[in-house]
């Protein structure tokens, strides 16, 4: 799983995501603690069809996944650098 770079600038890279972009900003800090909802209610959640697949790659590269199972489906929760809560969720 991976997004094209578009460009990168001193403290930001532009994803091509689909029709639109993703535009990520380097933050001063490191967190691997997640915010809470109060602090960032956004989630950036990921449609994938190999949730296993995803969150191995994921976790190759240093990122802790946990794994969710709900009546409605699965996913994979991550924290981005910042914090900010992510998602994968299997899509067939």
């Amino acid at each position: 799983m991976s997004l094209e770079v578009a460009y990168t600038k001193h403290s930001l890279t532009c994803f091509h995501f689909g029709s639109a972009y993703l535009l990520v900003e380097q933050s001063d800090g490191n967190s691997r603690q997640e915010n809470g909802h109060n602090k960032n209610p956004t989630v950036l959640r990921f449609d994938v069809t190999n949730l296993e697949a995803a969150a191995t790659e994921l976790e190759s590269k240093g990122v802790s996944v946990e794994r969710q199972l709900f009546d409605w489906g699965h996913i994979g929760v991550f924290s981005d650098p910042d914090g900010n809560r992510c998602e994968l969720k299997f899509a067939p």
